[in-house]
């Protein structure tokens, strides 16, 4: 059980700061941490979690990251559920306690703010159709499994991998907010989306499908190209 309640805790708080920074600071009260800030934030919260849980339970935080490292033979079946189940649910976590902060400002409107929740068209911040989220999750996720599994592998510097993956993911943010409002992580747009309901859940759907079919794809391609060094 200890691995499944450190996911669970290391993916709370990666919905807590990274959505938080989002939420309550991002242009408060004019001149806010913006996109820079939020996207550092999100990489902090893995980078922090990395050296704090990353010995009990490797911290994925995320399930595609899992289906990633389970296509690419770093990851047990068996093993795949219980963390998928375990990264929702602290994501949802993290976005109640979120939902709890939030909402203590007067006239705070959960729907109209958008909590930080991932969308295409209407929903995208920089007006982007669902053809380009999808790309764009798919692609950046497959990317960031592989930064995962080549920091990770036994050939690289060890004790560097927390700082490689969370750069990589503050990187992706500053791609990726305008087009989707970055999810690359099933768990972190249903830890929000839940709690805005109405558009978020029925666009919900990309945000799980896109990230786990780039953590597959990013697994392979790692493996293909990594191969024959081995």
């Amino acid at each position: 059980m200890n691995k499944y309640v450190a996911e669970c805790i290391g993916t709370f708080w990666l919905v807590l700061g990274g959505c938080g920074s989002a939420v309550l600071a991002a242009g408060f009260p004019d001149v806010g941490i913006g996109l820079l800030g939020v996207s550092l934030a999100f990489g902090l919260t893995v980078l922090t979690m990395a050296y704090a849980i990353g010995h009990i339970s490797g911290c994925h935080l995320n399930p595609a990251v899992s289906v990633g490292l389970w296509a690419g033979g770093r990851f047990e079946t068996k093993e795949l559920l219980p963390y998928i189940v375990a990264q929702v649910i602290g994501g949802v976590i993290g976005g109640g306690i979120l939902y709890v902060i939030a909402t203590g400002q007067a006239g705070f409107d959960v729907v109209a703010s958008g909590f930080a929740s991932n969308g295409f068209g209407e929903h995208s911040p920089g007006g982007y159709s669902m053809t380009a989220a999808l790309v764009a999750e798919v692609v950046l996720t497959a990317v960031f499994i592989i930064v995962i599994m080549g920091a990770t592998d036994k050939r690289a510097p060890a004790g560097f991998a927390p700082i490689a993956i969370g750069l990589c993911l503050t990187l992706i943010h500053l791609i990726s907010i305008p087009v989707t409002n970055t999810s690359v992580n099933p768990a972190r747009s249903t830890g929000v989306a839940v709690f805005v309901g109405d558009w978020a859940v029925s666009q919900l759907w990309l945000f799980w499908l896109a990230p786990i079919v780039g953590g597959f794809i990013g697994a392979k391609l790692y493996n293909m190209f990594a191969k024959e060094s081995e």
